[in-house]
């Protein structure tokens, strides 16, 4: 699980990629939350709108240590 402490960033780090990086680790957390409780999630793939599996969803995700 992806811990809620929060993350320095080197001051030079632009506005868009903390942005981005919290946008990640957010999703992370949904889809870990969502799969714990065998659900699934909305996504477009393709351009199209798809119900996947929140497990499934995960394994193509980025390991919550490798998000940045």
């Amino acid at each position: 699980m992806i811990s809620n402490s929060p993350i320095s960033f080197p001051s030079d780090t632009p506005f868009s990629e903390r942005l981005l990086y919290g946008v990640r680790k957010a999703l992370r957390k949904l889809a870990e939350e969502t799969a714990a409780k065998g659900g699934s999630l909305v996504v477009k793939v393709d351009g199209e709108i798809k119900e996947v599996s929140a497990a499934e969803l995960l394994k193509t995700l980025p390991e919550h240590n490798d998000i940045r």
